[in-house]
């Protein structure tokens, strides 16, 4: 159930593929090997490539749901897993920009969490945007309608 004010996030395409880049490397390799040596290497070659493939897909089929009152995670393709952990949870915030992840305006973002389950929530591969200020705002916002209130 998605409402206007939720924002829902997913790794960028180039991030998928620039995960997955070693192993289409590691196919054309196979394949090339086929042609010098031997034309079963074009089994591994496959193999590879499916390889490449599904973590392409896997990464992709992440999904980050940010409302008002929880942060959902899910991911899997076969399986299903979703995380959530309640806004008011959140304690800190920390980008990372590889210099590649620069070239593409994407960033991971960590958030660091008081739940014992999620302690750490890794948003990775989304594009560079002012989402720190919205989960400020919204952590905020949880805070304050909930009656919490931190103490140093």
């Amino acid at each position: 159930m998605k409402q206007n004010n939720d924002v829902l996030l997913m790794p960028a395409v180039m991030f998928a593929f620039l995960k997955g880049l070693p192993l289409i490397f590691l196919s054309i390799t196979f394949l090339l090997l086929s042609w010098w040596l031997s034309p079963y290497f074009i089994l591994f070659s496959l193999a590879v490539c499916g390889a490449a493939w599904y973590r392409i897909l896997y990464i992709r089929s992440f999904k980050y749901l940010i409302t008002t009152e929880y942060i959902r995670i899910t991911r899997g393709i076969f399986f299903k897993q979703i995380d959530q952990t309640e806004m008011f949870r959140v304690k800190d915030f920390i980008i990372t920009q590889s210099f590649v992840l620069q070239l593409f305006k994407l960033m991971n973002l960590t958030l660091i969490s008081t739940d014992h389950s999620n302690q750490i929530i890794n948003l990775q591969g989304i594009p560079e945007s002012n989402i720190v200020d919205t989960i400020r705002d919204r952590v905020q916002e949880a805070r304050h309608h909930n009656n919490i209130y931190e103490l140093n």
